[in-house]
């Protein structure tokens, strides 16, 4: 298992040791470490606190590591690791423990901490009596299972005898106030119980991880940067199911520094039509007054009018009990529930409550605020200076008597205009990018819009001159209006930088054909490549695609090693552990 040392990442991930190892070199680095912080400072940190994150997007890892710099000015050592990177061994030797965790798809841990719950929570796992805690969740309340993997990891700690030193916290998608407060109130805590004295820690003591407040860019959702918008170009070809564009945003002097591998969130603004029909009705002229904007206002730039809250739903199944909505609910099928709303927006609900349905100033107060939506970068810095490309399909689907249209791509496909500025602002993630060693073999697996991260990938290692193999698998519907970036990857295959392009175009022959039937036909070649030391990256649609992806490789990996599911298991992940299998799903 790949540790990560208290100085750093200092053992590479593909460092030929066993587990046992790895954790006795750990061990032994850190106590190097702590030896010269004594030396340097005179007397050790008054106790150390370790924070280990689990995230799908660099949220979690980015308060994990504001929560290592407020430890550090408290006097406090502080370590940030990835909780798939700690075992329950290494765990029941800490004495302060802070958990920082997001909830995944529907209620799952993300990608990095899946391997450590599966530990924690075996049978065997160590008592905790010595270890001192606090849990951190995040989440969308919008989802039944509103932060379950921060509750999860909080009760379990519990159950093994570890004493909470704060209750859990568990934030919403407006996740900053509270996610500061717990981490003051939480470290103010532990500064006061070990006697630390602010400063009395050397600087950078114990400083691994995220990023810090000092790095942290002035940009976010409560001050976006306005970008101009450069290229609206359509990629998708006439007669395709599928409307996708290119984008590209000027970054001007935003001093935004990105990395391939991160994500732009764009703050959309709703679409016009939609917020007039709200309005005829609610029988309201807009200019109502809400507390904030008027309510015209409001509705276009401040609140989610596509998608209903689970504070609406409930409020117009209490208010009209013998309706359709209030039946669908009352059946407690969650799938059900999502079918039934796929083609429904609040309009639609409001109409469907009839006299039943809240008036204006009732409403507003139930919708969810307005949220920016995520986009994998399909850039790179080396290769794109001073810009920022997204590839983007924009969702539209008619229902009887009317067109719905997702609220942030069709905001980018018709109502930004060329030359226009939309708020934006950088999400990194920090845990998908391009291998550091230039000479270390890339598999990308990523359809459709999945593609969006590995052009920026290959662009990245061409402009770097980076000479390890790339391998490309890609597939859509239809090769002949769904081949994505296809004259840039025949570029770069012919370049050198592409050295190996599978294609899965699943309507263009009787049997669906889907990247993980190429990844079954190449099996050995695949598996070779990740014997030769390969990173393997997925990218695209979490509820089946990535799912499948995962089946196949697990398949893969038990054909060509002959021992069984088990051990493919464990070597998918030990691929996890040392980041070489990494996933941005959605």
């Amino acid at each position: 298992m790949t540790l990560l040392a208290p100085t750093g990442s200092l053992i590479p991930a593909d460092a030929p040791f066993s587990a046992e190892q790895e954790a006795w070199l750990a061990g032994f680095i850190a106590g190097i470490s702590a030896a010269g912080r004594r030396d340097d400072a005179g007397e050790p940190p008054a106790a150390t606190v370790d924070v280990l994150f689990g995230t799908q997007t660099g949220t979690a890892e980015l308060l994990a590591g504001e929560a290592v710099a407020g430890a550090r000015a408290r006097g406090l050592g502080a370590d940030a690791t990835a909780l798939d990177a700690v075992t329950p061994e290494r765990l029941a030797a800490l004495s302060h423990l802070l958990v920082v965790v997001s909830t995944y798809g529907e209620g799952e841990m993300p990608d990095n901490a899946g391997l450590f719950w599966d530990a924690l929570r075996a049978e065997g796992a160590p008592r905790l009596e010595g270890l001192r805690y606090a849990v951190l969740g995040l989440g969308d309340r919008g989802y039944d299972d509103f932060c379950h993997a921060a509750k999860l990891i909080d009760a379990r700690l519990a159950e093994l005898g570890a004493t909470r030193i704060h209750d859990r916290v568990d934030c919403d998608v407006e996740y900053e106030e509270p996610a500061a407060a717990w981490t003051t109130a939480v470290l103010d805590r532990l500064a006061e119980e070990t006697g630390a004295t602010a400063g009395a820690a050397p600087a950078g003591a114990a400083a691994t991880g995220p990023a810090t407040p000092a790095t942290r860019s002035p940009w976010n959702k409560r001050n976006p940067y306005r970008s101009r918008l450069l290229v609206n170009r359509l990629l998708s070809a006439p007669g395709s199911a599928k409307e996708i564009r290119h984008y590209e945003f000027d970054l001007g002097d935003s001093g935004i520094d990105y990395r391939a591998g991160d994500a732009l969130a764009v703050v959309p603004v709703n679409d016009e039509a939609l917020v007039g029909a709200l309005l005829d009705h609610l029988g309201a002229t807009g200019d109502e007054e809400t507390g904030g904007p008027p309510l015209a206002e409001a509705l276009r730039t401040g609140r989610e009018i596509r998608t209903p809250s689970k504070e609406l739903l409930a409020d117009l199944a209490e208010r009209a009990p013998d309706g359709e909505l209030a039946a669908v609910l009352a059946r407690g099928d969650r799938a059900a529930v999502d079918d039934w709303l796929a083609t429904r927006d609040v309009l639609e609900l409001l109409r469907d409550a009839g006299s039943a349905a809240p008036g204006a100033a009732e409403l507003l107060p139930l919708l969810r605020p307005l949220q920016a939506r995520q986009y994998s970068i399909s850039s790179s810095p080396l290769a794109h200076p001073g810009r920022i490309h997204l590839t983007v399909a924009s969702v539209r689907y008619d229902c009887p008597g009317r067109r719905h249209t997702g609220v942030a791509s069709t905001y980018l496909a018709d109502r930004l205009a060329d030359g226009a500025d939309a708020g934006v602002y950088l999400q990194p993630n920090a845990s998908f990018g391009v291998p550091a060693d230039h000479d270390t073999p890339m598999i990308m697996i990523g359809p459709g819009t999945g593609i969006a991260p590995f052009r920026g990938f290959l662009h990245e290692r061409a402009a770097s001159g980076a000479g390890g193999r790339n391998w490309l698998f890609f597939g859509d519907q239809h090769r002949a209006t769904d081949f994505v970036y296809e004259d840039e990857l025949a570029e770069l295959r012919d370049r050198g930088v592409l050295t190996r392009l599978d294609l899965a175009f699943s309507r263009d022959q009787t049997e669906k054909i889907y990247v993980q039937t190429r990844m079954r036909e190449s099996a050995r070649e695949l598996y070779g490549w990740l014997e030769d030391g390969a990173y393997l990256y997925v990218c695209g649609d979490a509820s089946r695609m990535a799912k499948d992806v995962e089946a196949a490789l697990l398949d893969v990996i038990a054909g060509q090693r002959a021992r069984g599911a088990d051990d493919a298991a464990d070597y998918l992940a030990e691929l996890r552990r040392a980041k070489r299998y990494v996933r941005d799903v959605y």
